[in-house]
Order: C-alpha cells, then structure tokens, then sequence
C-alpha cells in the first residue's frame, strides 16, 4: 500500500515526470519486482506511486537522481543551493510537501450540522431499503457482474468490456490471497489501487479465468444488521481450455450512501488450489492439505460475524 500523502504523490508524479523513459521503466520494475507489466509511460509513474511504501524510500532509490529533485524543487519555487547533497534535497522536498498539506487542510471547511442530518437521514432510508433487499439475487448478480468484468481483462479473449480499476473498491479494501506452492502462502494488500491492480494481473499477466459455480453448493450469501453484505463463491480455475484448479473466495460489500444502488467491495478473501502459475517464477503445485473444497469451513467468517446466512 503506498504511503504517500496527496501532496506527495503529485509531487512525486511530477517529479518522474521529469525522469526519461528507460529510467522510469528501470524504476517500475525494481518497485514492482516486476510484477507488474506497464503499458505505457503514464502506467509506469502510476504503478510506482501505488507500491512505493513512503516518499523517502522513493527518493532514495538509483534513478531518482540528484539533479532531478533539484530540478523539481526549483520548478516549485523553493530555492536551495547548487551544492546541496541529495538527503538534504529530499527533506526540503518533504518539507515543501508538509506545507502543502497543511495549507490543503486549512482550506478546507469544516462540515456543516445540516450535513450531517442530511447523511443521517439517508442512512436510515437505506436502512429501510436493506430489510427489503434478496440478498441472494444481491449475490448472484455481484458475482455475474464481478467475474465477467474481470475476466474480460484477459487479453485472450478479446478488448475489455468495461473498464476495471480502483473505483469499484472501497479506499480502504483489503484483499487476502492464499495459494499452493510448495507450502501455503499468504499475503496481504490494502488499499483500492493496490488490490485491484493485484486481481487484474491474475487474468491479464497471468491469462486466468475464473469460473464461479452460482448453484445453491457453490454461492452462499449473509448480511449483518450493519449493512455488510458477504457473498462467498466456489468455482474453478482455467488458462484457455485447461482447467488448472479451484478457487474459493468471499466478498465484503457494503452499500455505497450516495449513490443509488451502488455496492462497493470492502474486503475480499481469495483462496486458489491447483497448477496454476500465478507469479512470474512461482509454479502451483497440487495441495495436500485440501483434498476437496470445502465450503463450510472457508465460511466460517461468515458465522463468527454474527450475519444472517441466505
């Protein structure tokens, strides 16, 4: 998840800017570990902004040279001297960032009371609309519209059919992802730009396609008396017309209040077993610990919450 406050992350991407091709090409691999493939200038400074941990680390990196911070800070108007060394630049750069968010904070009004009944009182109609909600047509039509958006992405298959991206996901969406290699690994990622460039490279990288299995065995949905819907999914997993393994995975959803029938993803667990290669390097091997998939105990998040099952 990056790290980089607002200020910093318009100043960073200004500052790549005035980097060359082959360096920021250099940059976004050794960020990514070349996870990630760009397809452009523009998608390179994106994905290293998104994985950088915090400005400091970035500015520290080989291709971030000297010259280019220097470059940047007189851009903006803050003057330092010729000689200066390269820490030194960085913290008037970080400096020059702070400043900025603290003016960006200040200029910003505090919310009014009329705000907040207004927020309170669509918050209990959409209270009203929950209790009236199929949950498990809620899920089915997740599911359709999720899987068939993501795997269009897979360039096998033809040009996408809508756009994918982080708009689709709460700001603060985690995604767990388990698979089989030699021994189970998991990994965690936070945040909407990180998770949903994570699942594209699964079917654009990758060329996977998952298939849910929407049947009453296949598909169980609950709800909590907060709002959070979960729509836990089983199917199978395939590269062309090789079936590779299985996937189990659960969603988080929860009602967007200021769009009418909205659903945005809160959180997703993501469990692949199979022969998959998932990563550039990683070879899936078959998993001895799952002999079958079983969906009763990958639901038991759901049970554990307290939640209504469908």
């Amino acid at each position: 998840m990056s790290g980089l406050s607002y200020p910093e992350m318009e100043g960073c991407r200004n500052l790549l800017g005035l980097l060359d091709n082959e360096d920021i090409l250099a940059l976004c691999d050794t960020i990514t570990n070349r996870l990630v493939q760009p397809e452009d200038r523009q998608d390179a400074i994106r994905a290293i902004l998104v994985y950088s941990q915090n400005v400091e680390e970035l500015l520290r990196r080989k291709k971030v040279h000297r010259e280019v911070i220097f470059k940047y800070l007189a851009t903006q108007g803050v003057i330092v001297p010729p000689a200066t060394e390269k820490h030194n630049l960085i913290q008037h750069a970080k400096d020059y960032w702070e400043k900025q968010l603290q003016l960006k904070l200040k200029e910003t009004p505090e919310p009014v009371k009329t705000e907040d009944i207004r927020l309170f009182q669509q918050q209990e109609k959409e209270d009203k609309k929950a209790e009236k909600v199929d949950f498990r047509r809620l899920g089915e039509e997740f599911c359709h519209w999720f899987f068939e958006l993501l795997n269009s992405q897979n360039p096998l298959l033809g040009p996408p059919q809508d756009e994918w991206g982080p708009q689709h996901f709460w700001h603060d969406v985690k995604l767990r992802f388990y698979y089989n290699t030699s021994e189970q690994n998991v990994i965690d990622y936070c945040g909407a730009e990180i998770v949903s460039l994570r699942l594209l490279s699964l079917v654009k990288e990758e060329y996977l396609f998952l298939s849910p299995n929407l049947d009453s065995r296949g598909l169980k949905c609950a709800s909590s008396p907060h709002g959070l819907v979960m729509v836990g999914v089983a199917g199978t997993v395939h590269r062309e017309n090789t079936c590779l393994g299985i996937f189990e995975q659960i969603f988080g959803l929860i009602r967007c209040p200021f769009v009418e029938n909205t659903w945005k993803i809160k959180f997703i667990n993501l469990r692949i077993i199979g022969e998959a290669s998932l990563a550039p390097g990683t070879l899936m091997k078959p998993a001895i610990t799952f002999e079958s998939s079983d969906l009763e105990a990958f639901y038991n998040i759901i049970t554990l919450c307290g939640t209504n099952e469908v």
